[in-house]
């Protein structure tokens, strides 16, 4: 084999392993990241990016936008409450990455009227990660226990 055809070979070799990793070994997020209420690395940024992109509608102590069970005079609901009062803790880590990042028609699969924003290309995967864990944070020890209860149900363990 000539030196030509093996730099030829290895490069085509080199191709093929990047396109079988990018199609079907790449981590997902799911996988690479978590909410973990624990990391207080985690939780610190989380409670940066919540301030800057989350507080002015979920309130700056998680409290959520007054009468946020009832319609507004557009139809939408204002903005719930992320701590223990509100219902942000009966979903599993993913959905609510999901919600976060792709918005919530993307999750229920039909059009939703919502002031929520989609956060795909304003925030990375990992900020979206780290809110998710802040808010946990916030949570008293049982509702964290039945919330991680729900992600255990969720992955099928």
């Amino acid at each position: 084999m000539s030196k030509r055809s093996l730099v030829i070979t290895v490069f085509v070799i080199a191709i093929v392993a990047a396109g079988v990793y990018l199609a079907v070994g790449k981590p997902t997020a799911e996988a690479t990241l978590s909410a973990d209420p624990s990391n207080t690395e985690l939780v610190a940024m989380g409670r940066q990016v919540y301030a800057s992109q989350c507080g002015a509608c979920h309130g700056a102590n998680l409290e959520g936008q007054p009468n946020w069970r009832s319609r507004k005079a557009n139809g939408k609901l204002p903005a719930p409450p992320h701590d223990a009062s509100g219902h942000t803790w009966h979903h599993d880590d993913l959905s609510l990455f999901n919600l976060t990042k792709f918005g919530l028609s993307a999750l229920v699969g039909q059009p939703v009227q919502s002031d929520m924003p989609i956060y795909e290309g304003k925030l990375s995967d990992g900020e979206i990660w780290a809110v998710l864990a802040y808010i946990k944070s916030r949570w008293p020890d049982k509702i964290q226990q039945r919330q991680s209860d729900i992600n255990g149900r969720a992955k099928g363990s």
